[in-house]
């Protein structure tokens, strides 16, 4: 690989990274192409881009993004880089959901927003809520004092003009 490539290379990193909100660093050593090519899918389908780069290359864009620094001490081996910008728990779903059917997909450390997180933590990673899964259930208890009060004043109207037929009712009779 010359040097234009290379350059070529760390930039799409570089501009990965930057325009991530979650970077996962994944073992993709054991996996057969079949397999990653049905994770590949997997990923496309939430908006996660899946990618692998040369350790090396991929430690040069860390260092010139000054992004996700702490991710290159895992730079070893088969490495397997999922970005995401929409949705930044996605890839640890998918992750957790092909290793607990395969076991041979594993997690090495990823950044969400700003926190970094080493492989052991997949599966409380795979168990939060999506933004729009956080912001439905805060609008929704927002939304439930309202349409209590709705409730209880229409319980009382309907209340009262029950009343007020049974009454009638017995001033006819």
């Amino acid at each position: 690989m010359n040097k234009n490539e290379k350059a070529e290379i760390i930039a799409e990193a570089k501009e990965l990274i930057q325009n991530s909100t979650a970077v996962f660093l994944t073992d993709y050593s054991n996996i057969s192409v079949a397999d990653i090519t049905e994770l590949r899918n997997q990923f496309r389908k939430d908006g996660v881009k899946y990618k692998v780069f040369k350790n090396t290359l991929f430690k040069r864009a860390l260092a010139e993004s000054g992004k996700f620094e702490k991710l290159a001490e895992h730079l070893e081996g088969m490495t397997g880089f999922a970005f995401a910008s929409t949705n930044p728990v996605a890839p640890a779903k998918i992750i957790k959901k092909f290793n607990d059917t395969s076991q041979k997909f594993a997690l090495k450390a990823c950044y969400i927003e700003t926190q970094y997180y080493d492989g052991s933590k997949l599966n409380q990673l795979a168990s939060l809520p999506s933004k729009d899964e956080l912001i439905a259930g805060i609008i929704g208890s927002l939304n439930s004092p309202a349409s209590g009060i709705v409730g209880s004043i229409s319980a009382v109207i309907r209340d009262l003009v029950s009343v007020i037929d049974e009454v009638s009712k017995k001033k006819a009779a």
